[in-house]
């Protein structure tokens, strides 16, 4: 690619070799195009404000403790709730980095990617009633502009959706399985995000590389390379040739 781009005179920006693919979301790599999106990189990368943040690390460090407390007692499933359809791209990025960072010497996290309200009526049962080897995160942004039911549609028995909107009705639904999971002792997590921005995803982008980081070095694994998908990389190659 560089090669075509020098050809054609284009102006080429270099990524540096030793970021790998999906640590790689606040390098050049993603801010290249936020910022062609008319986006401000300055906004995503705030590290070095973060870990000045008394409450950043204390979060951290907290859910990190908790995980291996979890991973030591057999519970290897974490399972994503996520209420934002929006965010959908951002946890498949998450999923990627948790199993490619972690899944080595027989050890690891399977990261699951449940979305609702969907799976309210498929999983939800199996979570809440089934096996008991699961941790989970509930995931919300919460929209000022959410579409608001039509009341003239509503029927007699429903009169309690009068004057919400789907963003509200989606959160009452998020705290009732939450307060449900209390009841029932499962293990979670809750993030809930006021304002969808640079800054916010920035520093989720920060807080789950920095917590994946942190577990590799407690399970002694290295969280940097991925030596299993490279096996098939070269088994593709010998059939090919």
């Amino acid at each position: 690619m560089k090669q075509l781009a020098n050809q054609l005179k284009c102006e080429v920006v270099n990524h540096n070799n030793y970021i790998g693919g999906r640590y790689s979301v606040l390098s050049e790599v993603g801010m290249l195009p936020s910022e062609l999106m008319g986006l401000k990189p300055e906004k995503f990368r705030q590290l070095n404000n973060l870990i000045k943040n008394k409450k950043f690390i204390d979060a951290l460090i907290t859910n990190v403790s908790s995980i291996i407390f979890y991973l030591k007692n057999k519970k290897f499933n974490s399972v994503i709730i996520n209420y934002d359809e929006s965010s959908t791209n951002l946890f498949n990025w998450y999923q990627q980095l948790v199993a490619e960072s972690l899944g080595k010497k027989k050890l690891g996290i399977l990261p699951i990617v449940s979305n609702m309200p969907k799976d309210n009526h498929s999983v939800m049962q199996l979570y809440l009633d089934g096996f008991q080897k699961n941790f989970f995160t509930f995931f919300f942004v919460k929209e000022k502009n959410s579409i608001k039911i039509r009341n003239n549609t509503i029927l007699s028995d429903y009169e309690y959706l009068k004057n919400k909107d789907l963003n509200k009705i989606m959160y009452a639904q998020k705290n009732a399985t939450e307060n449900v999971f209390r009841k029932k002792n499962i293990p979670f997590r809750s993030f809930e995000i006021n304002k969808r921005d640079e800054r916010s995803l920035g520093e989720l982008f920060c807080f789950f590389i920095l917590e994946t980081i942190l577990i590799g070095k407690c399970l002694n694994i290295n969280p940097f390379d991925q030596p299993a998908v490279e096996l098939i990389k070269k088994e593709t190659k010998k059939i090919l040739i």
